[in-house]
């Protein structure tokens, strides 16, 4: 009956008036090869205090003396882990008998065909236990993707933490480095002796245009990691990313802003920024846009950025390729903060991607410094 076999016999509990009618039943199971252990009541008051689910199946008839037998089903419904509910009566109609089985209860057989009971009961526990597995799957599935999501969370904030001590480290200690050997350097070209010391200044000179460089590469490599300028809140930041994306590829970037700050917490900023950074860099990569155009807006207390451009497009087929990561990144960071992406795009009509997140209430948001 089940999805692991059982030696023991099948509980069921019948709710029955008459008790002839309770004898056949029982006979009729037994001729069907069931190996059943039946318990018989007849009241409403018997099956009060029992627990429904130490029973395989509830038999009942319809109509029984001051109750029917969806009385004794809501009581049953009521609790954890009930059994299959069976009606098996002389006096239900098709209609009544539809009705009930509407609100949960698994069959019901006339009296007057108890030969296939047997087969009812059986089905009915098939029915019941493979809903039962199901239920639990889709349980056990649901709470995988919450622990997926809690890791993904904790590795997203894992990340940015140490990006912000690499940046940090970038500053405080490899840049203040460079900058005090360029400083030297200098003082070794302006102090070299004359005439012998011409070589000595070339080589100061070369290395120290290349400490210009080294620094120059140590403040993108910074910035990329945590710009500072997320300090000036995410309207600042949005406006840094698209010029610095200007002066790159040439591509004119239009901001637009529903106001001149949009206050948000850290998290959701950080989230919406780096979704505007991957939408920027898909559109460098990939796009062949002649523009993109930025959208920040706060209304309604949701924060939604839309980063369009005017490119190639992107295929459906190119967004279900197994390594995408870039899009699937992007949806599982919104999901860290309560938040959706959106991506619109045909083949030479451009793309669109928008990220949505809640914002908090706005006496729970500090607000944001102005750009």
């Amino acid at each position: 009956m089940g999805s692991e076999p059982s030696d023991r016999p099948l509980r069921i509990l019948h709710i029955e008036d008459s008790l002839a009618d309770h004898q056949l039943a029982r006979i009729a199971l037994q001729r069907g090869g069931l190996d059943c252990a039946i318990e018989h009541i007849d009241t409403l008051e018997a099956l009060q205090p029992l627990d429904a689910a130490q029973f395989d199946l509830v038999l009942a008839d319809y109509r029984l003396p001051g109750f029917t037998a969806l009385d004794a089903w809501a009581h049953v419904a009521r609790q954890p882990r009930h059994p299959p509910f069976v009606l098996l009566s002389g006096a239900i109609g098709e209609a009544a008998a539809v009705d009930a089985m509407r609100l949960g209860i698994a069959d019901y057989l006339l009296k007057d065909d108890i030969a296939r009971l047997p087969h009812v009961v059986a089905r009915a526990i098939e029915v019941h236990e493979a809903r039962r597995a199901r239920e639990a799957a889709v349980a056990e599935l649901a709470a995988s993707e919450r622990r997926l999501a809690d890791l993904t969370e904790h590795l997203q904030r894992s990340i940015e933490a140490e990006r912000a001590a690499i940046a940090r480290e970038i500053h405080d200690d490899i840049g203040g480095a460079l900058t005090a050997v360029k400083f030297d350097l200098a003082w070794i070209g302006r102090h070299a002796p004359q005439g012998a010391g011409d070589g000595i200044r070339e080589h100061a000179a070369a290395a120290v245009e290349m400490l210009q460089h080294a620094i120059g590469a140590s403040q993108r490599i910074m910035m990329n990691l945590r710009p500072p300028v997320l300090d000036q809140g995410l309207v600042a930041a949005v406006r840094w990313l698209a010029e610095g994306f200007e002066r790159r590829t040439g591509v004119p970037v239009q901001v637009h802003s529903s106001a001149p700050a949009i206050a948000t917490p850290d998290d959701v900023q950080l989230v919406a920024y780096r979704t505007a950074q991957e939408a920027l860099t898909n559109a460098a990569k990939y796009a062949q846009a002649r523009q993109v155009r930025i959208e920040l807006s706060d209304h309604e207390g949701v924060l939604t950025v839309e980063v369009a451009d005017d490119g190639v497009g992107l295929a459906a087929e190119a967004r279900a390729k197994p390594k995408a990561f870039g899009l699937k990144g992007l949806q599982e960071r919104a999901r860290t903060v309560g938040g959706w992406l959106d991506v619109s795009s045909r083949p030479g009509r451009g793309t669109s991607i928008i990220v949505s997140i809640p914002l908090p209430s706005p006496d729970t948001t500090e607000k944001e410094p102005a750009p």
